[in-house]
């Protein structure tokens, strides 16, 4: 400790000190405070974020880089970077601590706060100089409305993502949001239900204890398998993955209480369709996982009656949007969604990373190449199940 009072490992600045705090607690009061007032997403989450740095990081061959500004008047949480250091051939990258599981980043910050971090040029330099070396820092998943990281970053603007979000709003009641629909599709949807009560005794549920949480798990692992089959380069669907099918299911049963919603729809007590939902402040709903027994009820519809049911549930719970997060598929419209823009963002730190970014940007097997390096699974595990899956993460590219 200097005579101050502040650690030696940290820089005192003006207003704030930043300092890499890569054992910091998630699960901590402070930040669980942080958070609560921050604008950040469910994917910047105390639960979401303390079992990706526990259990991931070395999955992925990733070290942790978490910048923690706080006030220099008090020791106060101001803001948090949860970043991340990874190798990808010859290429040093930092990146946001995603690692493919999330569909949104963000500063933990309030917006106030965070416009005078931007105003202390002290602050900002600290940032910036913590976060080196680097030969790329790549951020991706902003959205429209997400806080300036460019700017902190001194990067000139973000770069569209080729790709949308699409949230759809909700209504105050059931009833009144399904009128939205066309006529002939609510019938569509009521023939699809009343076919599938003839197959027995259907129960939709936001399930709450381990077991059926592990049960619901399970079977969304085997169809999620089944529907999207099995790739070779690694970048298939995630359950596949021992590690992250570790992590989802961790965070499913640590967040139940208030954070994550595990819901399921069994028939004659049998899981035939699951997804696994993250809860906002505001009580809506973001939709991250889903997959159901696509083969044994082909002809009921079971990804469109599972949405429909986690509407229901989300407007009852006082909900306003039912969020399908990131990916174009067509169904999501169906469900009334509206599309919103994604973006990113990038800096070169050396003379390699700035080649990387040119080939990337102008050569399209480059591109590709890219795409397996930074989404590449590198468990080398086989699955517990003998099903590999190959399929994005994205929700049921057909909710059919």
């Amino acid at each position: 400790m200097t005579s101050n009072g502040f650690p030696r490992n940290r820089v005192r600045l003006f207003m704030f000190y930043v300092s890499v705090e890569n054992s910091f607690d998630f699960r901590s009061r402070e930040y669980v405070d942080l958070f609560e007032r921050s604008a950040a997403t469910p994917f910047q989450s105390p639960v979401w974020l303390a079992v990706l740095y526990g259990q991931l990081l070395a999955h992925n061959a990733a070290s942790p880089l978490i910048l923690v500004v706080r006030r220099s008047a008090d020791g106060g949480l101001a803001m948090v970077l949860p970043l991340l250091r990874r190798r990808y051939s010859m290429l040093q990258v930092v990146e946001f601590a995603d690692l493919r599981t999330s569909d949104y980043v963000s500063p933990v910050t309030d917006a106030a706060t965070f416009a005078v971090v931007l105003a202390d040029p002290d602050c900002v330099e600290q940032i910036r100089a913590l976060t080196r070396p680097y030969d790329l820092l790549r951020i991706g998943k902003l959205a429209d409305d997400a806080l300036a990281l460019e700017l902190l970053f001194g990067i000139s603007r973000r770069e569209a993502m080729g790709m949308s979000a699409y949230a759809a709003p909700l209504a105050e009641s059931f009833d009144l949001w399904r009128e939205q629909f066309p006529r002939s599709y609510r019938k569509e949807l009521d023939k699809k239900s009343r076919q599938l009560h003839r197959r027995g005794t259907v129960h939709f549920q936001c399930v709450e204890n381990k077991e059926q949480i592990a049960r619901t798990f399970e079977a969304l692992r085997v169809y999620r398998g089944l529907r999207f089959g099995s790739g070779e380069d690694g970048t298939g669907d995630l359950l596949q993955v021992p590690a992250y099918y570790d992590f989802y299911r961790s965070v499913a049963v640590e967040g139940r209480d208030h954070l994550i919603r595990t819901y399921a729809i069994t028939v004659d007590g049998r899981v035939v369709a699951g997804a696994l939902g993250l809860v906002a402040r505001c009580g809506s709903v973001l939709v991250v996982l889903s997959g159901f027994d696509h083969d044994g009820f082909k002809n009921q519809s079971l990804g469109s009656l599972l949405f429909e049911q986690i509407a229901r549930d989300t407007i009852e719970r006082g909900g306003r949007t039912l969020d399908f997060t990131i990916g174009d598929e067509p169904y999501k419209l169906t469900f009334g969604a509206r599309p919103s823009p994604m973006w990113r963002m990038s800096r070169a730190g050396s003379p390699l990373g700035r080649a990387a970014e040119v080939l990337v940007g102008r050569i399209p097997a480059a591109k590709a190449l890219a795409r397996r390096w930074f989404h590449g699974s590198r468990d080398t595990r086989k699955p517990p199940h003998p099903i590999a899956a190959n399929a994005a993460t994205s929700e049921e590219q057909a909710a059919s």
